[in-house]
């Protein structure tokens, strides 16, 4: 079995791990919060039902990006699993601009009593949320995959929310407790906050996926480790240009360099095939190495 093919079978795995905890957290949230009286549990619920669509789309479109390459896709399929991490950006976007609604209506109705209940299901969400964060982004790092790094993106605004229930619930338990209304509200207030870091989070997320859609450059650091291995072959006498663009979860290198203009074309492509190979053993997130050659003389310099 491939590195690859290992990689794929465990990003496929931790995207079903995802989809199946957001789930029951859903019907878990949605229920307590219904039962108990308790809003932002409720609107946490509801914006784990996002969660359940957000990991739905990110394991359709890891599944996709998986096949090989064929006649209409000849450079693969991988930019599907960027489609669905800019869908993950976008329910993030809405779910934070929920959250933030209703936190601030809160802050005009007559605050719900806390439940006690609610505040363990809010702690059992943090933890879960947290674990499932480290996870997904550890598998999806070493996978190099778009879709599951955005799935653990999407775990990590779940525990800000969570956290954000946690306070607010707490807050309004210590408000009754100790008859202290204003307390109750700072429920709403952490709604708040959590919304707006959801929302710079899916920002961010948004305008990643789209500078992959659009092919920018890869930072400016990997295309110089690339020049520092072409430079290594002896032939290479010149680097004409350079560049190299995210694919979804690898990455396609565009070469023109200048090599001797008295070389055979036998020799011109086992240079080529050099290159190509040392590249690709030294990265192991580069699928494609694509080389142009231009003649060089001794006389250009």
């Amino acid at each position: 079995m491939t590195n690859k093919h290992s990689h794929s079978i465990a990003s496929i795995f931790a995207i079903w791990i995802s989809l199946m905890s957001n789930i029951v957290l859903t019907v878990v949230k949605i229920l307590v919060g219904v039962l108990f009286n308790s809003p932002v549990l409720l609107a946490d619920g509801f914006h784990n039902a996002g969660d359940v669509v957000a990991s739905a789309a990110a394991l359709t479109s890891m599944r996709f990006s998986q096949r090989p390459a064929d006649e209409d896709h000849p450079y693969g399929h991988g930019k599907a699993e960027v489609i669905g991490s800019g869908l993950v950006a976008i329910i993030l976007g809405i779910a934070a601009i929920y959250i933030g609604f209703e936190a601030v209506k809160t802050f005009f109705e007559e605050p719900a009593k806390a439940s006690v209940i609610a505040l363990i299901t809010a702690i059992v969400s943090l933890v879960w949320k947290q674990v499932l964060y480290v996870y997904t982004m550890r598998v999806g790092k070493k996978a190099n995959s778009k879709g599951l790094i955005a799935t653990a993106y999407d775990h990590l605004a779940d525990v800000y929310a969570s956290l954000a229930a946690v306070v607010g619930i707490g807050l309004a338990l210590i408000g009754d407790a100790y008859a202290i209304p204003f307390l109750s509200y700072g429920d709403p207030f952490a709604g708040v906050i959590v919304s707006i870091l959801v929302l710079r989070l899916a920002y961010g997320m948004g305008i990643e996926a789209m500078d992959v859609l659009m092919e920018k450059n890869v930072p400016e650091a990997r295309l110089q480790e690339f020049a520092a291995l072409i430079r290594t072959v002896p032939e290479v006498k010149r680097i004409d240009r350079l560049r190299a663009r995210e694919h979804g979860h690898y990455v396609l290198v565009d070469l023109r360099i200048g090599i001797p203009g008295t070389l055979t074309i036998q020799q011109g492509h086992d240079v080529s095939s050099k290159i190509r190979n040392m590249i690709i053993e030294a990265h192991a997130d580069v699928d494609e190495v694509l080389i142009h050659l231009n003649p060089w003389y001794p006389d250009e310099n």
